[in-house]
Order: C-alpha cells, then structure tokens, then sequence
C-alpha cells in the first residue's frame, strides 16, 4: 500500500495571495489545470484504487482532471479539507497575512495549539480530523496492493503529515517546500508509516 498525497493546482487565491479555505470561488488557474494535468500523468498506471480529495474548489478541480485521466472515482473528504483561518477568509491584506503567519509560527513552536484565528480552526481541530482519518485508512488497507491519491492543501499537509509519516517534522517540510500538484510518497516500513519520496527527491528506497 502507498499513499500518495498530492497538493492542489496553482489556484486563482494563490495568484492574488488571497486567504481561501472555504468554499469561495478561487478556482484553478489555466497553469494550474496543466499541473494537474502533469500531475495526472505521472499516476498514469499506478494501481490507485480511489481518490480523496478536500472539498474546496480548487482541490476538486485537480481531482477531477486526475480522476478523468486515470480513470477512476473520487471522494470528497473534509479531513483533507484546508483549515478554516475564520476573519481571516476572503482578505489578501498586509494585516491579514501577518495575523496569518503569526498563527503558523506558534503552532510550529508549540504554543497556543488549543487557540486559532478568530472564529477559525486551531492546530488541535487539524490533528482531530487528518490524523485519524490517515491512521483508520492505513489501518484498514495495510495489507493490501492498492495504493490511494489524497489531494489537499499545502496547510493542511504541512501541520498533518509530521504527525503521521515518522521521518517527517516542520524543518523537514519547510526545507524541501510543497509546491502545487507536487506529490509525496509515503509507505509502510517497520510498521510505520513513512515518507519514501518527496516530489522527485527519493527519502527511503
């Protein structure tokens, strides 16, 4: 079994550095259809038994294009969903992003996980949905040959993924970066779940 978590296409929010974690109408830019369109292509033949996929829009977009390609279904699911930043949704303004980024640095540090943007999610609401959706699919298909696509969002992998890939932390993922349609492997090793391949970059042969 391989799980294969993969980002989003570039979006209309991230070309206007807009917050946009609901369901507002920020979908894929024509560069992003071609990454997923990439993306799409490099799964080609892989035995993957069901896409999951945030519901925000441009998370089903990328799947869609995948799922058409490869030639198989797709499943919303609001574990991969990004995490809700509350006041913050709909603005791309200095104070917002600053508000933001002060949010993601007390959670990397450990401080204030139980607290989150106003009217938002927290660190601890991120842990409450992903974490154990990961484990109970690992859990149910560990023995098997099918492999599953997760398509989310660079958030919601960045705080999720160091808390079920053992060879993973903060500074793993902030050095190598996850950039839109980017994939990372992940597998079984001694009973754990690990990262094997980081985009191109190859973690544990």
């Amino acid at each position: 079994m391989k799980l294969y978590f993969s980002r989003h296409g570039e979006s209309e929010a991230n070309r206007l550095r807009i917050i946009s974690n609901r369901q507002l109408p920020h979908g894929l830019t024509e560069a992003g259809k071609t990454q997923a369109a990439a993306l799409a292509e490099r799964l080609r033949g892989k035995p993957i038994r069901c896409i999951y996929t945030s519901p925000v829009p441009r998370a089903v977009e990328t799947a869609e294009i995948v799922a058409k390609t490869i030639g198989i279904s797709y499943e919303p699911c609001d574990a991969l969903r990004e995490y809700d930043c509350g006041i913050l949704e709909g603005r791309g303004d200095d104070w917002a992003w600053a508000e933001h980024r002060r949010w993601v640095d007390n959670w990397i540090a450990n401080r204030g996980r139980e607290l989150g943007p106003e009217e938002g999610e927290t660190y601890n609401d991120i842990q409450r949905r992903f974490v154990p959706f990961i484990n109970n699919l690992v859990g149910k298909n560990r023995n098997d040959e099918s492999d599953f696509l997760l398509i989310g969002h660079g958030g919601i992998f960045f705080f999720g993924l160091p808390s079920v890939l053992a060879n993973v932390d903060f500074e793993f993922i902030q050095h190598r970066g996850f950039g839109n349609a980017m994939t990372v492997t992940a597998g079984l090793k001694d009973d754990k779940l690990v990262c094997t391949a980081w985009g191109d970059e190859i973690i544990i042969e």
